[in-house]
């Protein structure tokens, strides 16, 4: 083994797992969280069973796991109830039950060990925040031979073999009771219809929210355990509208995080030439986190930002051709011979796209230049006969359906208009009139020769 992969092995390999298992326990329950629209919830547990940590310590007198995970359970316990107290007795918000609750809990915390013997043994406010990554380490042997032995194994760091175990029953929880968190989670009243106690599965979901958050906060802190249960998912759920999906994304999302956040913090500062200098592990994989969040929240091609700019402008685009169109259309049936100016059109429809839309138009052979100005061609004019059928088509289904006045309708209709399905426009249940409630001849779908003029 040469000495670079021996310094690896002992120092940085046991950190990086700690790290990225931490990750993936609090993703794989964040997706639920996220789902179910309780992101705040597992931000109030993270916070609200320090309390409890620090009394196991006292207690037991030692970082031991089983009267830590006690004492945090009970402290989950104690806030959940306190949150529901809040709201059914106090009439107080969810989202407000839960910032009060966990605001008083993590306080609670921090005094405790402040005030406390806590505070003289390696139990300290830094610690709850940030975690102790950097102080994981492994000795294992140099020699390969001897790598793989009983005894080696003896020697892995309680925090990762905890994570370790934590990763195993959450994975093993999803894995089993997968339709029933399908269920509980998108329809909780068709579960409960169907005898899936929707109750029972959320309280085991938060009992694992507070195992996880345990289990996860000596190593990384709080602040990485509040980002893990959040960002994986919420980046994973940007990207796809799949359950299962979603979840694959997030595990991968959650390795990168770890694998990713540890190298920045380790290596990057030596790497810009400020030699044996380190950056805090978990801040950066948090920022690593955030930052594939924010990678999503531009480029995601469904929800992202620039795809939904991207469809607006589309859609602007769109209306100001079917706008063009129909008026073109509507000054026809009034003046067939006459046509209308560039600059007219334009200012006539008010559309900031109309400019472009006109130009599209024209150049598709839509729309045509006489020496008049411009004109409908065959094309335009099937397109136009389109838009003002389902405009006045709406217009009567508002009057002879809703009841609404006549004069109340032009606007929206004038939206409804450009509903779209497989290219054409959406037309209401045909109120069995020739005429809309303004007088106005209703063009048929497919016959150019449709009046011109109102009821004869």
């Amino acid at each position: 083994m040469s000495p670079q992969m021996e310094t690896f092995i002992s120092l940085d390999l046991p950190a990086m797992l700690a790290g990225t298992l931490a990750a993936l326990a609090c993703a794989l329950l964040g997706n639920f969280l996220v789902l179910r629209r309780q992101a705040m919830m597992g931000d109030a547990i993270s916070h609200a069973v320090l309390p409890g940590i620090v009394v196991g310590f006292l207690i037991a007198g030692s970082r031991s796991t089983w009267p830590i995970f006690l004492g945090a359970g009970v402290s989950a316990l104690v806030t959940v109830m306190m949150i529901s107290a809040l709201r059914r007795v106090a009439r107080v918000e969810a989202g407000a039950a839960m910032g009060v609750s966990f605001s008083i809990m993590f306080a609670l915390g921090v005094l405790l060990i402040e005030q406390s013997t806590a505070r003289g043994v390696d139990l300290d406010a830094g610690c709850v925040l940030y975690g102790q990554l950097e102080y994981i380490n492994w000795y294992p042997p140099t020699d390969w031979g001897e790598f793989w032995s009983a005894g080696t194994l003896d020697l892995i760091p309680r925090q990762v073999v905890v994570l370790l175990g934590a990763v195993g029953v959450i994975a093993l929880f999803v894995g089993v009771f997968f339709k029933e968190l399908r269920i509980t989670t998108f329809d909780p009243a068709h579960a409960s219809a169907i005898g899936i106690n929707s109750g029972l599965m959320g309280a085991v979901l938060m009992t694992l929210v507070a195992g996880a958050t345990v289990a996860a906060f000596e190593a990384v802190g709080s602040i990485l355990v509040i980002a893990m249960l959040i960002t994986p998912p919420a980046t994973a759920r940007l990207l796809t509208d799949r359950y299962s999906t979603q979840i694959l994304l997030s595990v991968g999302f959650a390795v990168v995080t770890g694998v990713l956040g540890y190298l920045v913090g380790a290596f990057l500062p030596s790497a810009l030439g400020f030699e044996g200098m380190a950056l805090n592990i978990a801040g950066t994989m948090t920022i690593v986190g955030v930052l594939m969040l924010i990678g999503a929240i531009f480029a995601s091609p469904s929800h992202g930002v620039i795809a939904r700019a991207v469809r607006r402008r589309r859609l602007a685009r769109q209306i100001a051709r079917d706008d063009i169109l129909a008026l073109l259309f509507r000054l026809e049936e009034i003046r067939p011979d006459h046509a209308m100016l560039d600059d007219q059109l334009r200012e006539a429809t008010g559309h900031t796209q109309a400019r472009a839309a006109l130009r599209e138009l024209v150049s598709r052979g839509h729309v045509e230049r006489t020496n008049k100005g411009l004109a409908l061609r065959d094309s335009g004019r099937a397109l136009a006969r389109g838009v003002v059928r389902s405009h006045r088509l709406w217009e009567s289904w508002l009057v002879d359906t809703l009841g609404l006045r006549a004069d109340h309708v032009h606007q929206t209709a004038e939206r409804l208009e450009h509903l779209r399905d497989a290219g054409r426009p959406i037309e209401p249940g045909e109120p069995g009139r020739e005429f809309d409630p303004h007088d106005r001849p209703i063009p048929d779908r497919d016959d150019p020769e449709t009046p011109r003029s109102g009821r004869e």
